[in-house]
């Protein structure tokens, strides 16, 4: 993340767990097959975006950034986010 220079996610890499069980919002990137996003409202929108390996068939957590909430509405209102009850 450092590299990637999303700074702002640091601080929630500890909650991780926490947004994989419990997301605000969930969606699947249309451009990613086998990945799913998964968005948790804090002070700023984390979205931990989680993938299938198929070939040695495990979950892992591929990116995590910081969404806007312009991006996060836009999202909703495409349809690729969904909220999650």
């Amino acid at each position: 993340m450092r590299k990637r220079k999303h700074f702002k996610c640091i601080p929630y890499l500890k909650n991780i767990s926490e947004i994989i069980e419990n997301p605000d919002y969930v969606g699947l990137n249309p451009s990613e097959k086998n990945s799913v996003e998964l968005v948790k409202a804090y002070d700023i929108n984390i979205l931990v975006a989680v993938k299938l390996d198929i070939k040695n068939d495990y979950l892992y957590v591929a990116s995590m950034y910081s969404l806007s909430k312009s991006k996060l509405e836009r999202r909703i209102k495409g349809k690729r986010l969904k909220k999650f009850k």
